[in-house]
């Protein structure tokens, strides 16, 4: 679903002239801007040859063969992740995690945000964690801790897996004043096209659910996500129950897709009216060219007139 904003002011639209060049800007928007790379590399070949979705489940099989153990750091959410060559170059094709820079030649360590913990321990079933402490835990503990770690865990992973389900890579937005950002594929061959606002909405989620409610929270996160050239995606995580206690609830909650978009009455003029300029431009000369040929005749017309006036006037005084 697709909302678009009218912005105003005081009831007058606010009118401002638009930059040269800035309609395109605004058109490559609508789409996947992928990287340049050197050489001329294409990297929509490339990407179109190594589907996210095969490069995830690559990375699901040889992790869960391997029964690898993700270890929580202490006071948060996140974990280290130690892996092999092979593995760690599965993880940055699938675009998990962050590879940290003392990571050696034999074994390699990825650090995992905790979406990504959970995400890879519930959904993919290919790793385990344990604790600071070195504790193996199940899945209800690991939830109690992210839960704990993070009051907004629930909705903010709800909206990473269904993302994440959908080939979507998903990463921090946090400098972009969001959640989330999405991109069509890995981040080193496309830019994000996607800024991601994680809204809860129900009884369950408690007084969490003011986020965006108020008009001008909407205009910063529009006018931040657009000054980046990235749509505003708003997911609303819907919740009919009150307990969050376990994994279970996951079920139960539904996400709700609204892009947000400013309706810039220059950029729509454009769009809609690109393939007939051409032809306007030609009805526009064909119409000068008439005019001209007629402005002419009509001046040997207004000339032969005059001149027969005063020959009447001539010989009438004679």
């Amino acid at each position: 679903m697709e909302l678009v904003v009218l912005i105003s002011s005081n009831a007058n639209w606010r009118k401002r002239p638009v930059p040269v060049g800035f309609d395109s800007f605004l058109m490559d928007m609508s789409g996947p801007r992928w990287k340049k790379g050197k050489d001329g590399k294409d990297f929509a070949a490339l990407a179109a040859a190594q589907p996210m979705s095969s490069n995830v489940t690559k990375l699901q099989s040889s992790l869960k063969g391997s029964k690898l153990v993700a270890t929580l750091c202490s006071g948060g959410g996140d974990a280290v992740l130690g892996v092999n060559p092979q593995q760690a170059a599965l993880l940055n094709r699938a675009a998990f995690g962050r590879a940290l820079e003392n990571a050696g030649a034999e074994k390699q360590w990825f650090q995992l945000g905790a979406e990504e913990v959970f995400y890879l321990h519930h959904a993919l079933e290919c790793i385990v964690v344990e604790s600071a402490s070195k504790d193996l835990m199940s899945q209800g503990e690991l939830w109690d801790h992210l839960c704990s770690a993070s009051e907004s865990f629930p909705e903010m992973y709800k909206a990473y897996s269904h993302l994440r389900s959908k080939n979507w890579v998903v990463r921090s937005g946090l400098q972009y004043g969001t959640d989330f950002v999405a991109y069509r594929h890995h981040p080193a061959l496309v830019h994000s096209e996607f800024a991601v606002v994680v809204v809860p909405e129900g009884s369950g989620f408690g007084g969490r659910c003011s986020r965006l409610k108020v008009w001008s929270d909407l205009l910063c996160a529009l006018r931040a996500s657009g000054s980046v050239a990235k749509t505003l995606l708003v997911l609303t995580i819907s919740s009919n129950v009150c307990e969050l206690g376990s994994p279970d609830c996951l079920e139960q909650l539904v996400v709700h897709e609204r892009t947000v978009t400013r309706w810039i009455a220059q950029q729509c003029r454009e769009q809609r009216c690109k393939p007939c300029r051409e032809e306007a431009y030609k009805e526009e000369e064909d119409h000068t060219g008439e005019t001209v040929v007629s402005n002419y005749w009509g001046v040997i017309l207004g000339l032969t007139v005059l001149s027969s006036l005063l020959v009447y006037k001539l010989r009438f005084r004679r």
